[in-house]
């Protein structure tokens, strides 16, 4: 009678999903950081635009707006911009991200001063708490 040789042994099998197990484990805290690095662009990025929308609402109405919708701004997925103050000679702003609650990235320009908790230090540059 034949015996059959075909397949693995439970030591292979145990030896291959320890293997995948550790290497799951490096992967892992890796994509996270990728994430939030992603959710903080996602912010810095949604600033940066709001201040293009503000520049040009200035150019029509004359002066700053308070309302997203009134410069026909678009948030990104998961953040929500807030317009802290506005004004004929500035305005300022923050934006957090659901993904990452406590965080947030504030800018200010023009005479306006960072409000709202922003971690905005120097006008017209984005400053994020954290990332």
């Amino acid at each position: 009678m034949k015996s059959r040789t075909d397949g693995f042994t439970l030591i292979e099998l145990l030896i291959v999903v320890t293997i995948i197990g550790i290497l799951a484990a490096i992967a892992v805290p890796r994509y996270s950081g990728v994430r939030e690095r992603a959710y903080y662009a996602a912010m810095r990025s949604d600033l940066k635009n709001l201040s293009n929308q503000q520049e040009i609402y200035l150019d029509d109405a004359f002066a700053y707006s308070t309302s997203l919708t009134d410069i026909g701004f678009v948030q990104s997925g998961g953040v929500t911009v807030t317009i802290n103050s506005a004004s004929g000679t500035g305005w300022a702003a923050i934006s957090e991200h659901a993904a990452i609650p406590g965080q947030q990235c504030g800018v200010y320009y023009g005479s306006a001063a960072a409000a709202g908790g922003s971690p905005a230090t120097q006008p017209n540059t984005v400053t994020c708490t954290g990332g």
